[in-house]
């Protein structure tokens, strides 16, 4: 995906964070800083990292600035309203500094958290990668707990076999 227009990734961008949501908002409240093992994200961690890395990292690294990332732990947001809330504030404030970008800026380097320079279209393209993977580990996670899954798609793997043909 080549990032050349930065309203039409926006709108993509708003559709990923919608099903990244629905997701989040299927999770348990009292289940939010649950485990699976030690050392591992919860997922509210899990939440609360997607939200800071793309203010605080691509948001920061598209304009050639570093990484402002502070973590993801409950000093960010505890409890699942507020990370609902946390996730909604950080994407606001990224859709802010993302929406006067122009074609040409969207080919004009920024930098890696890494610094080491990269088109901006790439490191949004990044962002979105990012949030994808670490949604499917909360996807897991609700699985692991015995929890529904909303379907990301639309339609869940048992409809889309009853609907399909042999």
């Amino acid at each position: 995906m080549e990032v050349r227009n930065i309203d039409s990734f926006l709108s993509y961008f708003e559709s990923i964070r919608k099903r990244t949501m629905r997701v989040l908002q299927a999770t348990p409240a009292d289940k939010l800083e649950w485990r699976h093992s030690e050392g591992v994200f919860s997922m509210g961690d899990l939440a609360r990292h997607i939200a800071a890395v793309e203010r605080y990292t691509f948001a920061e690294n598209v304009f050639g600035r570093p990484s402002r990332y502070q973590g993801c732990g409950t000093d960010q947001a505890d409890g699942l309203e507020n990370v609902v809330a946390f996730l909604e504030k950080m994407h606001a404030e990224t859709v802010q500094l993302l929406k006067p970008l122009t074609p040409e800026d969207l080919e004009r380097k920024g930098i890696t958290p890494q610094g080491k320079p990269a088109p901006a279209g790439a490191l949004l393209r990044a962002m979105i990668e990012h949030e994808v993977h670490h949604r499917g580990e909360m996807y897991v996670y609700l699985a692991l707990l015995g929890v529904e899954r909303p379907p990301l798609y639309g339609v869940t793997e048992q409809e889309l076999r009853r609907s399909s043909v042999a």
